[in-house]
């Protein structure tokens, strides 16, 4: 075994082989995978080796696709077959609901290049004559997925990184990690040990003890699987080709063809934890004990919908352990504070999704950036919260979902209320109906007296769609109360703060007394935060973002190497705020404050600290409404206080609750774009609109060079606010946009403009195309509607009631 190393990779599953191969691919052809047992002696053993990319997440899909398109590639390098049964994938439906999710996929797919149909039940039939078509009411069929053999395809991964110069160590277990003092890694072994420039944690099953060595809880958890082996089935003899992957909605199945038999799974409601507090250190090459009689009734339901496999026996039942994370999706990327430590875990699906996370993840070894947008697999996207107590609740929840539909205006109730802020309470007796946050509660809508606090899980426009609109009314009328305790929230100080900051963010650092909107971008000129930034000092700033990407600014705060005389810390628990919105907004608070509010006094971005009722705070005049609007923060010991205050003050005035969906409306109404939603790290300032916050006179930021090149050559598409002719269905996002029938791009977000009567929709299309005006088709769930863009705000266009 060799004593240094660039990179060691922890784990000989699919996705340790993965990351290995695409390491050296990229040409860190100095690294080792350590494997305590065989290669593929976990999961990955026992796996059924199904390839997939149907993802409710665009980036992840198209991660997926890259997976499966590069089998032929490490095939063709190892000289190892895949065990590839490219037979594509079908799924079924059973509800109107379920329909409609097939259409949005469906939509989707046409951006993303993947050929995809919906398709009759007779159509379907021919792709699997095991089906019975009874149960359902529409299919979809995509040309992308099918199986493969799980050992041939990881020691194909594991064989092409030999050729490049990569190397494996079977039966080598990792006793400890210990970090030097220049952030490289000493990996003990108990065949000694390697000195790393960088350590990944591929190890599966252990992934939660690799994080253990260096003192992290990693949100991760293992659940019982189990799926069945068929005898041979008559219905499939004399067939040339294969029945197509089949999933089917309602029954939470999913099936496929095995040699003349099928294999068919479940994920069934009240799974079974493994190994809740460590996994055992001996477990390789495994199966745990078969607990049939449990999952009898969730099975039966697959023979009701597939009835040739109830007339055959059962040749072999297979229950195993996989791991997840809360939300189901992978955990990949750096981890804030350890230097040079890269996790890959918790990949449920990884002969799906293992290739691209090797992709993204050696990109972001190798050249500081993954390359694209992969916020939905980020580490990042848990904080704190994630405990132990919390991923021991979320992840039995998700694995019963798996197959179950997630709407987009669902909110999951396992593990909640976890993070409160002090006006929870008051807000519901409000009738707020919450979400969450970054497992903050937040309030969606207010359920007025009269109105259930819950609304029906749909694609479509649900019973708050009126009560949304009324609150929408409200704000545009009077005035409206919105919490935003739910914002990312950090404090920077210290003598260096300002240069440290002019050189983090892209836009001029506003002056004491100032705010302003500050776009942060990676060295490749991509999105990485749409912020803004208050100067309060010239050493003390307040940075305000999206609540749900806290952890994931803070790594890049601490990633930009803050000097000694810099702090930075997050404000998440010691900052809670409101917004005040409306035009009667300046005569509420005029009446808490001894401040001048005034137009001439205090105008648009203006910042100070001053009381605000009984309350000492930072006060703003910003919002994201586009009506008259402030901001005020307080410590969370003042809060409840404040909260009286502003109701006392406002109740003359109409003071009304509002929720994040009136927000959502608002803020398209104005022409305003979200991170996270229409702003990612795939784009660009030009891209956005957001270059016009660029400050392209400093002589440095990071990106400049980047951002600068883009201003010369010219943005490559547009974000856009689109009006959807038509249709009494809004948009969800990621739907294909069309020009003579052609996808030239897609939705990112939507909403019903409640104050304009018009269904909106954000997205990109190519910039030559995006004039006012021009006219596109979105694919609305199956649906071809006229999209026409509109590039001035469709409420005060002149900003006149914003700046009043």
């Amino acid at each position: 075994m060799k004593s240094s190393a660039r990179a060691v990779v922890i784990g000989g599953g699919v996705v340790g082989a993965s990351v290995l191969y695409h390491l050296a691919k990229i040409g860190w052809t100095d690294v080792v995978l350590l494997e305590k047992s065989e290669l593929t002696s976990g999961s990955t053993w026992h796996a059924a080796g199904g390839m997939h990319t149907f993802n409710g997440e665009a980036n992840i899909s198209r991660l997926q696709k890259y997976t499966i398109d590069l089998y032929r590639e490490i095939e063709a390098l190892s000289g190892q077959s895949c065990g590839l049964h490219p037979n594509g994938g079908l799924m079924l439906a059973a509800t109107p609901g379920e329909l409609d999710s097939l259409r949005l996929i469906c939509s989707r797919a046409r951006y993303l290049g993947m050929q995809t149909e919906m398709i009759s039940l007779a159509e379907a039939l021919e792709y699997n004559p095991l089906i019975d078509p009874v149960h359902f009411i529409g299919a979809l069929w995509r040309a992308d997925g099918g199986h493969c053999d799980p050992s041939g395809t990881t020691n194909a991964y594991v064989k092409a990184a030999r050729s490049l110069g990569a190397q494996v160590e079977r039966f080598t277990r990792v006793q400890s990690l210990a970090q030097r003092r220049d952030g490289s890694w000493d990996v003990h072994t108990d065949k000694g040990s390697i000195h790393a420039g960088n350590v990944v944690n591929c190890a599966g099953l252990w992934a939660r003890e690799v994080g253990h060595m260096v003192g992290i809880e990693l949100p991760v958890l293992a659940m019982e699987h189990h799926y069945l082996l068929t005898e041979d089935i008559p219905e499939l003899q004399g067939r040339e080709r294969e029945i197509v992957n089949t999933t089917d909605y309602a029954g939470e199945i999913y099936m496929r063809q095995e040699r003349r038999g099928a294999l068919i799974g479940t994920y069934e409601p009240h799974g079974v934890v493994w190994s809740p507090l460590s996994t055992p250190d001996d477990f390789s090459m495994q199966l745990l004990p078969e607990d049939t009689e449990r999952l009898a009734p969730y099975f039966e339901v697959g023979f009701r919908h597939f009835p040739a496999l109830g007339r055959v026996g059962i040749r072999k039942a297979v229950n195993g352990p996989f791991t997840f994370a809360p939300d189901g999706n992978p955990l990949v990327g750096p981890v804030r504070g350890l230097r040079n430590y890269w996790v890959a875990c918790a990949v449920m699906a990884g002969f799906s999704q293992g290739g691209g996370i090797g992709l993204v993840l050696s990109r972001w070894m190798a050249h500081g950036d993954p390359g694209q947008d992969i916020l939905s697999m980020d580490v990042a996207r848990f904080g704190a919260f994630a405990t132990p107590k919390y991923t021991s609740i979320k992840v039995p929840e998700n694995y019963s979902r798996r197959f179950r539909l997630a709407y987009p205006n669902e909110e999951l109730p396992a593990a909640r209320p976890l993070r409160r802020s002090p006006v929870h309470d008051a807000l519901l007796r409000a009738g707020a109906v919450m979400g969450a946050n970054f497992g903050l509660e937040n309030a969606l809508w207010y359920a007025p007296p009269g109105v259930a606090p819950r609304e029906t899980p749909t694609y479509r426009r649900s019973e708050a769609f009126p009560v949304v609109g009324e609150e929408c009314r409200a704000v545009r009328r009077a005035v409206g109360l919105y919490e935003t305790t739910n914002y990312g929230k950090y404090e920077v100080t210290g003598r260096g703060a300002r240069a440290w900051l002019d050189r983090v963010f892209a836009s001029r650092i506003p002056r004491p007394g100032r705010m302003g909107l500050a776009p942060m971008l990676n060295a490749a000129g991509r999105l990485v935060g749409d912020l803004s930034l208050v100067c309060l000092a010239q050493d003390r700033y307040l940075v305000f973002g999206s609540g749900f990407a806290e952890e994931f600014h803070l790594r890049w705060f601490w990633g930009a190497e803050p000097p000694a005389d810099v702090s930075v810390r997050s404000a998440a628990s010691t900052l809670a705020g409101f917004s005040v919105a409306g035009p009667r907004a300046r005569e509420l608070l005029q009446k808490l404050v001894r401040v001048d509010l005034s137009s001439a006094a205090f105008r648009l971005f203006q910042a100070c600290e001053t009381a605000v009722g009984f309350a000492p705070a930072v006060l703003t005049r910003a919002g994201f409404t586009g009506e008259l609007g402030y901001e005020i923060w307080t410590t969370p010991d003042y809060f409840a206080t404040l909260y009286d205050d502003l109701l006392d003050a406002g109740a003359p005035l109409g003071l009304t609750h509002f929720g994040g969906r009136a927000l959502s409306s608002l803020r398209l109404e104005k022409g305003y774009g979200s991170f996270n939603k229409d702003f990612r790290p795939d784009y660009t300032p030009g891209e956005t609109g957001l270059d016009r916050f660029v400050d392209f006179d400093k002589a440095d930021f990071t990106g400049r060079e980047a951002a600068l090149t883009e201003r010369t050559a010219g943005a490559r598409r547009r974000f856009v606010i689109m009006e959807i002719a038509d249709t009494d269905v809004d948009v969800v996002g990621y739907e294909s946009i069309l020009k003579d029938g052609e996808a030239v791009g897609y939705v990112t977000s939507g909403a019903y403009g409640h104050c304009i009567g018009r269904s909106l929709a954000a997205g990109y299309v190519p910039r030559v195309l995006a004039h006012d005006g021009a006219q596109f088709t979105v694919d609305v769930l199956g649906e071809m509607r006229t999209a026409t863009v509109r590039l001035a705000p469709l409420i005060d266009p002149q900003g006149t009631r914003l700046r009043s």
